[in-house]
């Protein structure tokens, strides 16, 4: 027996509705996530420029030039996110910005060195035994998926690219 064009609708509808709020999961949590990030190193960049020279990747002058600015970057794009602006731009730069954190912090991890990621603060060489990698990784894979998920589906509830429409 085939459905009825209406519930066919009203499924396609509850569907349509599930995603949306899926969303908006995925805007505040990928933004609410990067914008504490970032607020949280705006009032002592000094530590941001250490956390990012303590992986070691970059030569000095550049780490702390990336410490610096990155905190405002994070308070940015997670401010557009939040706020459902530019949603799947934003959502496809946090998701690549996680993967980059994901590269650095298993590349600190492969090479034994000892330190907090600074994703919050901090940063810097800390006892191996504090080391918090895996989970660290985990969290970022699963921002990355919301990023990701925004840039194939960026309509979400209460986002202002949704205005007009």
């Amino acid at each position: 027996m085939m459905e009825e064009p209406t519930e066919v609708i009203a499924r396609l509808s509850k569907r349509t509705q599930a995603l949306d709020w899926l969303g908006l999961f995925a805007r505040l949590a990928l933004g609410g996530v990067l914008f504490a990030a970032g607020a949280i190193k705006i009032p002592t960049p000094y530590k941001a420029a250490a956390a990012m020279r303590a992986y070691e990747l970059l030569p000095n002058s550049l780490a702390s030039f990336f410490g610096y600015i990155l905190p405002w970057f994070e308070v940015g794009l997670g401010l557009l996110l939040i706020l459902g602006v530019a949603t799947r731009l934003s959502g496809v730069v946090g998701a690549l910005l996680m993967l980059l954190f994901i590269g650095a912090i298993a590349s600190a991890w492969a090479r034994g060195l000892s330190i907090d990621c600074g994703c919050f603060g901090g940063g810097g060489e800390i006892d191996p035994n504090e080391t918090k990698y895996l989970q660290e990784i985990i969290r970022d894979i699963a921002l990355a998926i919301c990023g990701f998920y925004l840039y194939f589906r960026p309509h979400s509830r209460f986002a202002l690219d949704n205005r007009g429409k």
